[in-house]
């Protein structure tokens, strides 16, 4: 082989774009250390990350319980701007855009921002779901509102706006299967909850057997919480299929959807699914329950664009690590009341 010297032109950086390059690693790193850090002293989930080469994204855990009243009515307000493009003859009226503190209390709330403006783009709105189950307190994370721009649709953001939060809230929960619902008449989402999540009923491309504690989470839900979903209390539930008729009564009138409108799904089996087991014309809804599992996370992870891959498992990592060192760092912080080993307050 020739060693002779390419006649190319060098391709070595200048020293100045060395330096440049140097100095945006080491503000990397900078704000890698400084969200780690400030990870050990949070009790609710608040992280940033670069989602997109023009994107920042921000998952929210219960703002409604720590947020100020003026950063919170700020986050309302970026939430409605982008439903106001997505549905510009309707208001919705339920859940994160009531604007009511007790709602946002149990909202887990994911924006995604233009960088460079820090217009906000689209969000997803899950909510935390509180039951008690087989006598024991369970947890169901809902799949709730999808909002995108429409001056941004097909830029790639289903991975962040479908996945990201149910990873992040998967490592927070320390990798412990978390059960999360899904209601929806959208053959595309229906399909997606179906190729995601495990032990999911129903299934209509691979039929699953109900088990008695989907049964008990599905009525759980639908005895105190289908407000969560904007379903009123006049709709009713067909435990058999897991179908909610007359479901669009409670303030989400605004989603309602003919089947020609709703988006479908690749594989035709949800589409003939919603077809024939949807009423369209009376409104009616899936329910679907699934868990989030590492099969689950390990689908989801393959859904990242390999060049975010490092920044999303540093990121599930910290949320990992902050759930199992905070109790630590509270009990060594001697401003904190700590139940009956430590009753006062300073």
């Amino acid at each position: 082989m020739s060693t002779e010297p390419s006649a190319e032109p060098s391709r070595s950086r200048s020293p100045a774009r060395a330096v440049k390059g140097a100095a945006s690693h080491l503000a990397g790193a900078w704000s890698t250390i400084a969200l780690w850090t400030s990870a050990l002293s949070q009790r609710h989930l608040d992280v940033a990350l670069k989602t997109g080469s023009h994107i920042t994204t921000r998952i929210i855990e219960y703002p409604g319980e720590w947020m100020a009243d003026e950063e919170l009515g700020q986050l309302v307000d970026d939430l409605r701007s982008v439903a106001s493009k997505t549905l510009p003859d309707g208001q919705l009226t339920y859940g994160v855009f009531s604007g009511d503190r007790e709602r946002l209390s149990r909202a887990i709330i994911t924006i995604l921002r233009d960088r460079a403006t820090g217009k906000p783009i689209a969000f997803n709105a899950l909510s935390g779901i509180d039951l008690k189950v087989h006598g024991r307190d369970m947890k169901v994370i809902h799949l709730g509102l999808v909002m995108v721009d429409p001056d941004v649709r097909s830029k790639g953001l289903s991975w962040v706006l479908y996945g990201l939060t149910c990873q992040v809230l998967f490592a927070r929960n320390q990798f412990r299967p978390l059960w999360h619902s899904n209601v929806t008449q959208v053959p595309a989402l229906i399909g997606m909850m179906s190729e995601t999540f495990s032990d999911v009923y129903p299934h209509p491309a691979a039929p699953t057997r109900r088990s008695f504690e989907h049964l008990l989470i599905a009525r759980r839900i639908m005895e105190s919480h289908r407000h969560v979903f904007g379903v009123g209390p006049d709709a009713g539930f067909d435990e058999a299929r897991f179908v909610i008729t007359n479901a669009y009564t409670g303030g989400s009138d605004d989603l309602r959807k003919t089947f020609d409108q709703a988006p479908k799904h690749r594989n035709d089996t949800y589409n003939t699914f919603c077809a024939e087991q949807l009423d369209y014309d009376r409104g009616d809804d899936v329910l679907q329950l699934g868990r989030m599992d590492l099969a689950a996370g390990r689908r989801l992870l393959g859904d990242v664009p390999r060049r975010f891959l490092p920044s999303v498992l540093g990121t599930l990592l910290m949320v990992a690590f902050q759930r199992a060192a905070l109790p630590a760092v509270h009990w060594f912080s001697a401003e904190r009341h700590w139940g009956i080993l430590r009753p006062w307050t300073r």
